[in-house]
């Protein structure tokens, strides 16, 4: 139980802050775009709490994968419908992998600083979670990067290669977005989804740390 506890306690601000600014890139971009419905519906905004799906939180927390309440978007409001939505699909994990990049850098300035100064309890209490919640951002925005990078419907990257595809493609391709949420649930519990993600994801973390 108190690991459960600790464990909360170093991943819950990385995980809010993450899921926060993802969804928070689509709202934004469809919203320099011409779109304002995530603007009427208060979902512009770095309040996590408009942002919180419980089900995505706990599931992170479980099998590693985790969700927020996605923006919405709509795309009648678009110039260009196809090559709008796929740069509003892409600033998620955009923004995501600034965050684990900023992570990264700051952790190495926690290092620096920890191995320049006199050893102290209270540097070490500091320090030390710190550390650790660094680390832990790197991870959690890695993992949210690679993860709707993925082009299974409705994921982000599914967005982007429909707006690549030839349009009657992009609509065929489309149509398996019913089935989507299905198929991410059977690749998380057979472990296929890890064995694909996480090769990608501890490469891309070795890189930055």
């Amino acid at each position: 139980m108190n690991d459960f506890i600790l464990q909360l306690i170093i991943l819950a601000p990385p995980l809010l802050l993450a899921l926060t600014v993802h969804e928070f890139a689509h709202g934004y971009v469809a919203y320099r775009l011409g779109d304002p419905t995530a603007k009427n519906l208060g979902r512009l905004t770095l309040n996590p709490l408009k942002h919180l799906d419980p089900l995505g939180t706990l599931a992170f927390f479980i099998i590693k994968i985790g969700w927020a309440k996605p923006v919405p978007v709509n795309p009648a409001y678009f110039r260009n419908p196809r090559k709008d939505m796929l740069w509003v699909a892409l600033a998620g994990p955009a923004v995501n992998l600034v965050l684990a990049v900023i992570s990264a850098l700051a952790t190495k300035i926690v290092w620096f600083i920890a191995a320049n100064i006199p050893y102290s309890q209270l540097a070490e209490a500091i320090l030390v979670p710190l550390n650790q919640v660094l680390m832990a951002s790197v991870w959690i925005n890695l993992v949210l990067c690679i993860f709707n990078f993925l082009p299974i419907p409705p994921l982000d990257g599914s967005r982007i290669l429909a707006g690549i595809l030839p349009p009657d493609m992009a609509r065929s391709y489309a149509s398996v977005e019913r089935y989507g949420f299905i198929i991410i649930l059977v690749l998380a519990f057979s472990g296929l989804l890890s064995k694909m993600i996480l090769p990608v994801i501890s490469f891309a973390r070795n890189i930055l740390l």
